[in-house]
């Protein structure tokens, strides 16, 4: 009997704002794969939900993939957690799902927290039409290609930065947009 992959969105921030089925599916499933064990064991500890964990991210993430994938034709369910918010929006979990696709696997996802829409209405912007971008390219040459691509576009605009990139990133973004209301939350 063939297992189950659930891909379940997790905390951006209060460890308390995760759903209920969240926690009631990382409880009941077989195995965790996550981004980093260090990272989420916090957050399971916190739950109270001890399960044997699999290693999943960017660096390892086709390797890990095919693990996951031995484990639910086994019959294990195994869930599926970044480090921060939901899989495969600017996270790893993207190969877990192809490869669970390719082998006739059954997923789902447990909704929750995904930090753009957060951004996005606190933000006070125009909410009814917009695009997420995700990170910006590190190469300069290869950032300025999708600034102005995407310049001339006229809903929202959605990134992502990292904390230590946050300055050359809106730099990169106002030398191809020019003046541009925006908001950094």
């Amino acid at each position: 009997m063939t297992g189950k992959l659930y891909i379940v969105a997790t905390p951006i921030g209060n460890l308390k704002d995760i759903t209920y089925r969240a926690v009631e599916v990382l409880k009941e499933v077989d195995i965790i794969a996550c981004e980093d064990t260090r990272h989420s064991s916090v957050l399971l500890n916190s739950w109270e939900i001890k399960k044997p964990l699999i290693s999943c991210h960017k660096f390892n993430e086709k390797a890990a993939s095919m693990q996951i994938i031995e484990k639910i034709k086994e019959g294990f369910n195994v869930a599926y957690i970044s480090d921060a918010g939901t899989p495969c929006i600017s996270d790893p979990g993207g190969y877990v799902i192809g490869a669970a696709r390719e082998n006739n696997i059954e997923y789902t996802v447990i909704p929750g927290a995904t930090a753009f829409v957060n951004a996005l209405v606190l933000s006070g912007f125009d909410s009814s039409s917009f695009m997420f971008a995700g990170f910006l390219p590190d190469k300069k040459s290869e950032k300025t290609k999708l600034l102005k691509k995407i310049s001339a576009l006229e809903c929202t605009l959605i990134f992502y930065s990292a904390p230590h990139d946050i300055n050359k990133d809106i730099k990169s973004i106002y030398e191809v947009f020019g003046e541009r209301k925006f908001a950094a939350v």
